[in-house]
Formats: C-alpha cells, sequence, structure tokens
C-alpha cells in the first residue's frame, strides 16, 4: 500500500477532526453541569496526616562516684619539755671573827681643801685723750676744712675717733666711735690718719680724738 495515498485520504481527517471536536463537547459539558468541581472536590479531600514523633534516646544518668574518704592529719611528734636545772642558792662564806685586845681606830676627820684663790681680771686699759698724747691735736682741731655739703646746708656735728698709738707713735686702727652726721665721718678719719702726730708710750695705748664741727 502506497503511504503518500493514505495521507491524502480525506476520510481520515474528518475521523480525526470530528474526535477532537467530541473532546471539546465533552469538557464544555462537563464545566456547565459542575462534573468538572465534583471531580476536583474529590480530589480536595481530607488528607490526613500524621505526626510521627521521634523516638529520643535519653542519655544514661552519669555515674555518682562515691566521696573521697577523709584523711587526717598525722599527730605532731611527741616532744618533751626540756629539763631546766635549779641552780641551788650560793652558801654564804664563814664569816672569821677574831678577838683583838687593841680598841679599833678612832675615824679621821675630813680634810678641807681651800679653794685657789684666782687673781681678779685685769681691768681694761685707760683711753686717753688725744690732747694728751697728740702734741698737734689742738693745731690740728683747728684748721680742718669744713664739709661743703654741711656748710651750705648749714649742718654742724660732733664725732669721736678712737684709734691706737703703737710705741714708736704710730696711728693704728682708727674708728668712729660716735658721730652725729654722717656728713663728717670721712673728714674726720682723714684728718687723724694723715695730719695728727701722737708721741708713743713705750706700749700700746688707746687714745680718743673728738672732733667737733661749728659754724662760725
Amino acid at each position: 500500500m502506497d503511504f503518500a495515498r493514505q495521507q491524502r485520504n480525506p476520510a481520515r481527517h474528518l475521523i480525526g477532526i470530528g474526535g477532537v471536536i467530541l473532546l471539546h463537547v465533552l469538557v464544555i459539558y462537563a464545566l456547565l453541569t459542575g462534573l468538572a468541581r465534583k471531580v476536583v472536590e474529590v480530589v480536595k479531600g481530607p488528607i490526613e496526616v500524621k505526626v510521627i514523633e521521634e523516638v529520643i534516646k535519653k542519655p544514661p544518668p552519669p555515674e555518682v562516684l562515691p566521696p573521697p574518704p577523709k584523711v587526717q592529719a598525722p599527730p605532731p611528734p611527741f616532744v618533751p619539755p626540756p629539763e631546766i636545772q635549779i641552780a641551788p642558792p650560793p652558801t654564804p662564806a664563814p664569816t672569821i671573827t677574831a678577838v683583838t685586845q687593841e680598841a679599833p681606830p678612832a675615824p679621821q676627820a675630813p680634810v678641807i681643801q681651800k679653794p685657789v684663790e684666782t687673781a681678779p681680771p685685769a681691768p681694761p686699759p685707760a683711753i686717753r685723750s688725744a690732747a694728751v698724747v697728740c702734741p698737734n691735736y689742738r693745731e690740728v682741731m683747728s684748721s680742718i676744712a669744713y664739709p661743703r655739703e654741711a656748710l651750705l646746708d648749714n649742718i654742724e656735728g660732733d664725732v669721736v675717733i678712737e684709734f691706737t698709738v703703737a710705741a714708736n707713735g704710730q696711728i693704728r686702727d682708727p674708728i668712729i666711735k660716735s658721730s652725729t652726721n654722717r656728713i663728717f665721718n670721712r673728714v674726720s678719719l682723714s684728718v687723724v690718719q694723715s695730719r695728727l702726730q701722737c708721741q708713743g708710750q713705750g706700749h700700746d695705748i688707746r687714745v680718743q680724738a673728738p672732733i667737733s664741727f661749728k659754724i662760725k
């Protein structure tokens, strides 16, 4: 049989088309009559679900160990107390007594030493006046140049110079013993050191030279 002819047969095409149309008609009929809904409801029927619990095996209980036995410390070794030896009290030495016919000597009176007498301190050397030791004292005092500043300010005053006259008449260590105004100090020291002439007394002596500044 030729296969090409079989494909060209219109009767076979009509049967296929008719089957397709019939199938569509059945589907439409089922939708209209609710048959399809019932089929869906049957399919949607209750579904029983069973929950199967998982069996969890419990771990075995831990082993309880018995408490360790109490270990008591051994008692301390016995140490005997030290022996304390008490020394007996010393026996007193025997006293020797002798009977003599002589009487004991009488006690001697204590010797009182006299305090050593010390010489009183020597008095300080007397301070002499420059008018006695220095011959030109009055001449120098009358010719002292008056300080210009004191003359302008109309200032008067007094100064006492104390110094040492050596055995050869040299003047040493002049100091200002007292002064009413510092303006006269330098002039007074300069006059005593440069112009005053004193006589030696064979030893050092202290001399005072009072100097007076008066405006005439």
